[in-house]
């Protein structure tokens, strides 16, 4: 007879069991790094804002009425931050986020 050797079903088990928490441990702090990302990229898409209205003021002599003049003359691609969070500017220039708000 042959000598074959393999796994055991309780190698295999402990195996999983390690692998479980692994991936226990990681999958919290993936999603709360997503989060961080977010916020981190809706800051400074706001900052881009800023210095967009500053070229628009420079290029036309007024502030843009809204974020929408600055995507229609070119100025931006989008008018949300990538989370989705909207912004609008102020009448001297400034941009304001808009928080969700919860409906129901």
């Amino acid at each position: 007879m042959k000598n074959d050797r393999g796994f055991t079903l309780i190698e295999m088990m402990v195996v999983l069991l390690i692998i479980s928490v692994l991936l226990l441990i990681t999958i919290p702090n993936v999603a709360k790094s997503n989060e961080v990302v977010d916020s981190k990229g809706c800051d400074a898409f706001i900052e881009l804002v800023e210095a967009q209205i500053q070229l628009y003021k420079v290029d036309n002599g007024t502030y843009p009425d809204s974020i929408n003049t600055l995507e229609s003359a070119g100025y931006l691609d989008r008018t949300t931050c990538p989370d989705g969070t909207a912004i609008t500017i102020g009448g001297d220039g400034s941009v304001l986020k808009n928080e969700p708000t919860l409906e129901g």
